[in-house]
């Protein structure tokens, strides 16, 4: 399993589950940490057109070829 760790601000994580509400695609683990399905992320985007975690994160590069991303 490839896993993208990404150091993130509270705020940020929150910001995070506000723009996408698909749990299929984005969810907040017990721990706190949000976790993205890459393969459903890229299904959304392509599905909506629209990039809601590049919008968030700004200049944060996503590796994309990762299963999932966890932004803690």
């Amino acid at each position: 399993m490839s896993i993208q760790d990404i150091a993130v601000s509270h705020n940020i994580r929150k910001k995070l589950l506000r723009a996408v509400k698909d749990e299929a695609v984005l969810f907040q683990d017990e721990d706190g940490a949000v976790v993205v399905n890459v393969a459903g992320y890229a299904l959304l985007k392509a599905n909506t057109g629209t990039e809601p975690l590049e919008d968030v994160l700004g200049d944060v590069l996503l590796d994309e070829s990762a299963e999932f991303f966890v932004f803690e």
